[in-house]
């Protein structure tokens, strides 16, 4: 489906729509790290496969850096025993992060090739400006020719998508671009954060087709609302806040048929605090679906 022509009122558009095409396929980010900042080993992953199924019926996950913590060393049988299967990341910021999870992909992907979707090479490396399009473009190239049996791409906010920045991926082959968006970082109040959410994927989305057609596929990278910490601007932490961006746009998103990963499956309590562009303190502590032990926060069922 061509987005293009519903760019105009997006998000009044598909918040009336009535479903177009089959539900989407729903999955969640996943960290490597126990509640106290442990590795995880593969029974925690089996233990995390057996909560998100349970709770939510998904059977995917993304992560991030296929080295760290030897993630995708353990995540991948835990996924074959399990019936999941995974997103695996490479983390190109540095040329030592780059080589090793490089490496560990290169080594376990084939191993269980039924496992693997795919390979995101940089988290939202072009909005942090680690990288312009096409040195991207070149790890991302780097990468298919290293395991060409597996679709390769990258995730990176909405913004870089529509705004030119990532042209050169749109055009240069990448077979998967995951898009990122947060109302909530965006300071909306939770009365227009739908709203907000759809504009930017279809803003973004109907750029990629406008260049790509229908080659490229296309998922919400990430998206979520925190159950509690930092008030930023209009957007107020909240588990019946959460709950209800959850339904509305992340569960609406799936079910007028498109693709998307919610962030994230888990609390971190391990993660550190961190200072937002504006001087605000951002605590990314409490955006699990779940709670650190793993049990459902509110209804996951779309």
């Amino acid at each position: 489906m061509h987005l293009s022509s519903i760019l105009p009122a997006a998000a009044a558009l598909l918040a009336t729509a009535p479903v177009v095409a089959a539900k989407g396929n729903m999955g969640f980010a996943l960290g490597d790290k126990t509640p106290t900042g442990a590795c995880k080993s593969q029974q925690d992953y089996v233990d995390d496969f057996k909560a998100i199924e349970s709770a939510s019926g998904a059977t995917i996950v993304r992560i991030y850096a296929a080295s760290d913590c030897d993630t995708a060393k353990n995540i991948l049988p835990a996924a074959k025993a399990q019936g999941f299967q995974v997103v695996l990341g490479i983390w190109p910021d540095t040329d030592e992060s780059y080589a090793k999870d490089k490496a560990a992909v290169v080594t376990y992907a084939p191993q269980y090739a039924s496992q693997v979707y795919a390979v995101t090479v940089g988290s939202e490396t072009m909005y942090r400006g680690n990288f312009t399009g096409d040195q991207l473009l070149a790890k991302i190239k780097d990468v298919k020719s290293a395991v060409p049996q597996f679709k390769v791409g990258t995730a990176d906010s909405w913004n870089k998508f529509q705004d030119g920045t990532a042209d050169p991926l749109i055009t240069g082959g990448v077979d998967i671009l995951l898009c990122n968006g947060f109302s909530y970082w965006q300071g909306q109040k939770i009365t227009n954060a739908t709203a907000s959410f759809y504009d930017d994927m279809l803003q973004a989305w109907g750029h990629i087709q406008a260049l790509a057609g229908d080659k490229i596929e296309l998922w919400v990278g990430e998206t979520g609302w925190p159950s509690a910490g930092s008030k930023y601007q209009n957007a107020v932490p909240g588990t019946q806040s959460a709950a209800t961006f959850y339904s509305e746009a992340f569960c609406g998103i799936i079910d007028w048929g498109y693709n998307a990963f919610f962030f994230e499956a888990f609390d971190e309590p391990w993660k550190p605090l961190s200072v937002g562009q504006d001087g605000s303190v951002a605590d990314e502590t409490h955006w699990g679906a779940m709670n650190a032990d793993r049990t459902a926060k509110y209804s996951l069922k779309c």
